[in-house]
């Protein structure tokens, strides 16, 4: 499946193709938000697209890229289950809950998850 525009809860969503490539620089995350520009407000990205690195909060990638999407105005979403990260660092774990509580950017276990987030933003 290619990443595609979507409407969850009346909103457009670039949903990006699982078996995509990684996004593994900052480029590949301004090459995801020019794919939104075409007409979504919210990118969800599935977290096996994103390398560990992303979530070794140490490389300063994942601030990096949520900063980029914070700057276009554009919400992140990290679609998946990582679990098994937050379990290995409490860093992670005090940015997912934070980030979880605000607007730009959420980590969700899948789309559904997404759709009543959204929802509740409404």
């Amino acid at each position: 499946m290619p990443d595609e525009v979507r409407k969850l809860a009346g909103v457009p969503v670039l949903v990006c193709d699982p078996d995509g490539p990684l996004v593994a620089t900052e480029q590949d995350a301004l090459d995801l938000i020019g794919a939104a520009f075409l007409g979504a407000q919210v990118v969800a990205v599935p977290a096996n697209r994103l390398p560990e690195g992303f979530f070794s909060l140490g490389t300063r990638f994942a601030g990096d890229v949520m900063q980029k999407f914070v700057n276009y105005r554009l919400r992140l979403a990290v679609i998946g289950d990582i679990s098994e990260r937050l379990a290995r660092s409490p860093a992670l774990r005090a940015l997912v809950h934070e980030s979880n509580r605000a607007d730009h950017v959420w980590f969700l276990p899948d789309l559904d998850a997404l759709d009543a987030r959204l929802r509740a933003a409404a």
